[in-house]
């Protein structure tokens, strides 16, 4: 099956007829936007507990990476849906050689689905920001949770850029390659798994150099 064939499969199966992908992109936005703000309205004189952005930063850069590298390409009892959905599906669907969404309807090929930002809040965001409260104090807690929200906004915002092709900002041109490297099967289960800054991949050896 050749990409055309294996794409017009794909959406055949995964689109249905009242899918959008704006409103898609649109609902992850909304609420994690209103999830950080609402975060945001707790703070109150931070001042050491901003010491919690760069180590939640880094904890989200690590669980991007080991996440990426572990289920999302090796079948996992109980999250096969997760290596369907991105091995099987995203790896095939965009290549090295054709990475460019084709309309915003093959946004669902890229971005997570809505489902999964209510999972990622209510099972990580919620349960550790509550315990960080009540262990550190409201501030800690809320900074934790504003972070992992933007970090997670910022994960989808730069990879669907990274299929967006010439439309991406040159900014982020070498992201962007390191993001096309991954897609080539001779490297997808052995380098470059970090989708926002390379930050793992580079302190445990996984990144690609050109």
């Amino acid at each position: 099956m050749d990409l055309a064939e294996f794409r017009a499969r794909a959406r055949a199966e995964n689109l249905g007829p009242r899918y959008s992908g704006l409103l898609h992109f649109g609902f992850v936005n909304a609420l994690a936007l209103a999830v950080i703000g609402a975060a945001a309205s707790q703070l109150r004189q931070p001042r050491w507990a901003l010491l919690t952005v760069p180590i939640t930063f880094f904890y989200a850069n690590l669980v991007e990476y080991f996440a990426h590298k572990g289920p999302m390409h090796r079948p996992v009892q109980r999250l096969r849906l997760v290596y369907q959905r991105h091995t099987l599906l995203h790896h095939n669907f965009f290549t090295a050689q054709a990475m460019e969404l084709e309309s915003t309807r093959d946004f669902k090929m890229v971005l997570f689905p809505p489902v999964l930002l209510v999972f990622f809040f209510g099972l990580f965001a919620l349960p550790i920001g509550l315990l960080l409260r009540a262990l550190a104090g409201p501030n800690v807690a809320a900074l934790f949770v504003i972070t992992a929200m933007a970090y997670y906004l910022l994960y989808e915002w730069l990879h669907l850029a990274y299929h967006a092709g010439a439309k991406a900002p040159r900014l982020i041109d070498p992201l962007r390659r390191h993001h096309a490297d991954h897609h080539d099967p001779r490297a997808m289960t052995s380098h470059n798994f970090n989708i926002t800054f390379p930050i793992c991949d580079r302190l445990f050896g996984t990144w690609l150099p050109r």
